[in-house]
């Protein structure tokens, strides 16, 4: 199992870049909250910091290695995942939106992984019934202490991928 921490501000809006530790305690990449532009920043200000935000997981040299942004269209409301390392995209939308906390299915066309949302406990990616790595987020006055395991037996075995995606989700939500 692969486990990774990191400090990240509880100030919503922050824009700084934040390293990620691994086990050994040395930085392994970086995320950062990314405003495409100055219009989209201010725009985004006005709506709780909440719509026009992308999260962008670097290596340490700022090498890209994973973005994930919120899409609204047409009243639908999903996320856009692309590693770019190899290019491939991934869609990130909610299974039972009916219910009060759904789960989100992230798909890049073949294969689903489920990510069971805890806001106050472990955030589960399964696939295929089986997890595959926990985040979880623990609340502090200035910061959340931020942890995430991967299982050896994980497709996904780069911090990138669940980085972007739980920071997106459990930070902007829907």
């Amino acid at each position: 199992m692969k486990i990774y921490t990191y400090k990240q501000p509880a100030a919503i809006e922050s824009t700084e870049s934040v390293a990620i530790l691994n086990e050994a305690g040395e930085v392994s990449s970086t995320v950062q909250r990314v405003y495409s532009n100055g219009l989209k920043k201010a725009f985004d200000r006005t709506m709780d910091y909440r719509y026009f935000v992308r999260f962008d997981v670097n290596d340490v040299v700022g090498k890209p290695l994973f973005t994930c942004k919120k899409v609204s269209r047409r009243g639908r409301v999903h996320f856009q995942g692309k590693d770019c390392v190899t290019g491939k995209e991934y869609m990130i939308a909610y299974e039972g939106w009916q219910i009060m906390i759904p789960d989100l299915i992230i798909t890049d066309g073949s294969q689903k992984i489920k990510l069971n949302k805890e806001m106050e406990d472990w955030s589960v990616f399964s696939l295929e019934d089986q997890p595959i790595a926990r985040w979880q987020a623990i609340f502090h006055e200035t910061h959340f202490d931020i942890t995430l395991h991967i299982e050896g037996s994980s497709p996904i075995q780069h911090e990138a991928f669940f980085i972007a995606i739980g920071q997106a989700v459990l930070f902007v939500g829907a």
